[in-house]
């Protein structure tokens, strides 16, 4: 392998050459596998394969990605190590980005809980009580956590603190950065790099799932390291299955706007064409909506609700549009009882939530596509 310059890349450097920008071993043979670089591009600084290049200039996903298997052998490597590990999650969607049975494959390592997208809860927000509700989600999940940080990425809030936790908890040790897609890992982490290491590249960030492929190593003055591990792709959110051109309108931009709905009994509210919400039984109560508010919502009446998708889908309600809905797997149900006295959120992964007051029972339908994660928690807000 030689540069652009004609100058040949010793064995051992060609070996052990990775991007800069999301981990991959680079090679310069074949422009199809994960990892090509132009021989070209070689001398330059950073040094970053194709993808990145294409994904930094072009916002553009190209390319063969990781499968699940690969991500849990890089997961699993971590039980072997002395580490901290940092497991960032997206509050937007709390249970759908925790990591199942990450206990397993990290072994007795700490972990130190990262909520980042703060940002989208109203101002009022009391961060003690998210904090507390945090907690107990995650002992209801499983994962046993040393201690809780509050984060947004895009504000740059509670950095600060998460720097002092890191500090606190590793020990001297090095760090693992673990996380799904899309909960803004590889954003938190470009902000060490800035701020903390001589690393004058950046991790490559997206929209898209899968950026980042192989662990990236970012120095620290003591030696070690803060490993930024590949972004989990777990098919039960909703981000992960959508055509990527419908992404932006499934991510919040910015704080959360609330709906509040006041249903009888036998209406229906449409989310676009995604999903559908189903009050089948109860007294008229209110349900509040938070999703992005680039989502178009359309309410109707139970009894007109299967004729109004089968001949509008697509139109009436998007997004997505017809021909991004036929890549989605097909609507499928969920039943749902609130109880009386339970203010209670029914999730949609990667989609939002809808808060149940619980002022009387409610009993529900969610259709999402199949395999979507729903689930019923304690209300967040």
């Amino acid at each position: 392998m030689t540069n652009h310059k004609g100058i040949p890349v010793p064995l051992g450097s060609r070996e052990s050459l990775r991007c800069e920008g999301c981990g991959v071993k680079l090679q310069t043979e074949d422009r199809t596998k994960l990892g090509y670089v132009p021989d070209q591009a070689l001398d330059k600084e950073p040094v970053i394969c194709q993808r990145c290049f294409r994904i930094k200039h072009y916002n553009d996903l190209s390319g063969t990605t990781l499968n699940q298997d690969d991500f849990l052998a890089i997961l699993g490597s971590i039980a072997a190590t002395d580490s901290l590990v940092v497991h960032i999650v997206d509050l937007f969607d709390f249970q759908g980005s925790l990591i199942p049975g990450l206990q397993r494959f990290i072994g007795n390592n700490p972990v130190l809980l990262v909520v980042n997208k703060t940002d989208l809860l109203p101002k009022a927000t009391n961060l003690n009580r998210l904090r507390n509700w945090v907690q107990r989600e995650a002992k209801e999940f499983g994962l046993r956590t040393v201690d809780v940080v509050l984060v947004s990425a895009k504000k740059n809030a509670g950095f600060d603190q998460l720097l002092e936790r890191m500090d606190e908890y590793r020990k001297g040790r090095d760090v693992y950065v673990v996380g799904a897609t899309n909960v803004g890992k590889s954003t938190l982490i470009n902000r060490l790099i800035r701020d903390y290491s001589d690393l004058e590249a950046e991790l490559t960030t997206s929209p898209y799932p899968g950026t980042t492929l192989g662990l990236v190593h970012i120095p620290l003055d003591d030696g070690k390291s803060i490993i930024d591990t590949p972004g989990i792709v777990y098919r039960h959110r909703l981000t992960e299955l959508v055509n990527k051109q419908d992404l932006p309108v499934l991510l919040p931009s910015g704080a959360l706007k609330p709906k509040v709905y006041q249903l009888n009994e036998g209406q229906t509210i449409f989310f676009g064409a995604f999903a559908r919400f189903d009050f089948v039984k109860g007294e008229r109560q209110s349900f509040t909506c938070y999703m992005s508010e680039a989502l178009k919502l359309h309410r109707t009446k139970l009894e007109r609700a299967d004729e109004l998708y089968a001949e509008h889908k697509g139109t009436l309600l998007a997004p997505p549009v017809l021909e991004h809905l036929e890549e989605l797997p097909p609507l499928t149900k969920h039943a749902v009882r609130i109880p009386q006295g339970a203010k209670m959120d029914v999730l949609l992964s990667g989609l939002g939530w809808i808060t149940a007051t619980g002022t009387f029972a409610a009993d529900l339908v969610i259709w999402a596509p199949k395999g979507v994660k729903v689930a019923i928690r304690p209300a967040l807000i």
